[in-house]
């Protein structure tokens, strides 16, 4: 029998994904049609054997969260419960202190997720190679490559070529070490408990040196990155698994069109019932587009590649949008052309005008380049990025938003280029 745990951080965290993160959980944020930490459910529940999947984080426990869960359960019929923290314990923190959840029912294995990386989640390759090691006491994370630069952005390991096993982690170093890194998604066995324990303890005899107030949550703070797996790294327990498929983390709003991307470009394999087709009487399709079966759609709109259109949207005469997040109830007026941008709940563009930022991909010419995490500024100005409006934002007629941020419930007069609108 085996679990997943899927970790959604709080309130606190995505910080770099407001304003999106103000009106939805940044979990719940839709990436390619569907919740973000939907597609991790998806392929956990592709898994054989697996009896629950819990998902654990400091949100206060919410209307839309409590929604998901209910839908998502009667889709994938699966239990699927929601385990909130006192406070943020970090990554080790959380599945240590509801370790007695996870372990109920025995389960011989199960997997951790990170909820802010899309991939394409090698699950069950990872449970084969899992059971090739053949030990209870040994625990597997999931490898990618990056280049030489951009590994430092990332946990990276050093591994044994033949046995796979990690002989030296390190949490973004500050000079090369490798370029393996750590995708944040972990296959372990209940053994791992008596490690996060270790570090508890010694956690705990620290701060009783310290006489603080708040000791307790301060020992049950555990990174699973820093405290457990540099540890753990050289002693035969550890061993990295690595995928060719493709991998990102999720971190900045413009990373999401990424993400988005990404899994359209794997729906013609696993959902191509999710993917817009050109038909008569329909708009034009380029590429690997979603639009939610209630969204309006008029016939001479030219949609794609990468785009996703929400519920309730609709979308006027002439209309021309590519790569760009159309979240649910915006209203966009004949002839606007949106480009590389997301547009808000409920927000309107009036006719004629033009929303459009600039990508934030990774190098094409390099294979393992990944994305990105930008500074919001740079040299003092505002770094060129995707556009975005929060939600319930009205664009007038005729006007140009570049590189912009509107934060929500704005009614703009005029153009704005490179600023962040309050």
């Amino acid at each position: 029998m085996l679990k997943a745990v899927i970790l959604i951080g709080g309130p606190q965290k995505g910080t770099r994904f407001r304003p999106l993160s103000f009106e939805v959980p940044k979990p719940l944020f839709p990436v390619a049609g569907v919740p973000m930490i939907q597609h991790h459910i998806e392929a956990c529940t592709k898994v054989p054997n697996m009896k629950e999947i819990l998902l654990i984080g400091f949100y206060q426990p919410n209307e839309a969260l409590s929604r998901f869960l209910v839908s998502a359960q009667q889709e994938f019929k699966i239990p699927i419960r929601y385990l909130q923290e006192y406070a943020a314990l970090g990554t080790g923190g959380g599945i240590y202190h509801f370790r007695d959840q996870i372990l109920s029912g025995n389960p011989k294995a199960f997997f951790v997720l990170n909820a802010d990386v899309c991939s394409e989640f090698p699950l069950g390759e990872m449970l084969s190679f899992h059971q090739q090691l053949g030990s209870a006491e040994s625990f597997l994370m999931l490898a990618t490559t990056a280049n030489r630069k951009q590994s430092l952005n990332y946990g990276c390991i050093v591994a044994n070529e033949d046995t796979h096993e990690v002989l030296h982690y390190v949490e973004k170093p500050s000079t090369f070490v490798s370029e393996l890194i750590n995708c944040g998604i972990y296959l372990f066995t209940p053994a791992i408990f008596h490690h996060i324990g270790l570090v508890f303890q010694r956690n705990q005899q620290e701060l009783l040196l310290e006489e603080s107030s708040n000791g307790w949550q301060r020992a049950e703070a555990i990174r699973l990155e820093q405290d457990v797996f540099t540890a753990l790294a050289g002693q035969e327990h550890l061993y990295a698994y690595k995928t060719e498929g493709f991998w990102s983390q999720i971190k900045s709003a413009g990373s999401a069109i990424y993400a988005s991307r990404l899994y359209l470009s794997c729906y013609s394999q696993c959902h191509p019932e999710r993917l817009a087709q050109n038909q008569p009487g329909g708009p034009t399709i380029r590429g690997n587009v979603y639009i939610h079966p209630t969204a309006s759609v008029d016939v001479s709109a030219v949609l794609g590649p990468n785009v996703s259109i929400g519920k309730g949207v609709t979308i006027g005469a002439g209309v021309r949008i590519r790569e760009s997040i159309i979240l649910h109830g915006a209203s966009l007026q004949d002839h606007t052309c949106v480009l590389n941008s997301i547009v808000g709940w409920d927000s309107t563009i009036g006719r004629w005008a033009r929303v459009e930022g600039t990508p934030s991909d990774p190098n094409p010419n390099d294979p393992y380049a990944k994305i990105d995490s930008e500074t919001l500024f740079r040299d003092g100005r505002l770094t060129p990025s995707i556009t975005i409006l929060g939600c319930n934002v009205t664009i007038p007629a005729e006007v140009v938003i570049l590189n912009s941020i509107v934060l929500p419930h704005k009614e703009l007069s005029r153009s704005f280029k490179n600023q962040i609108i309050l």
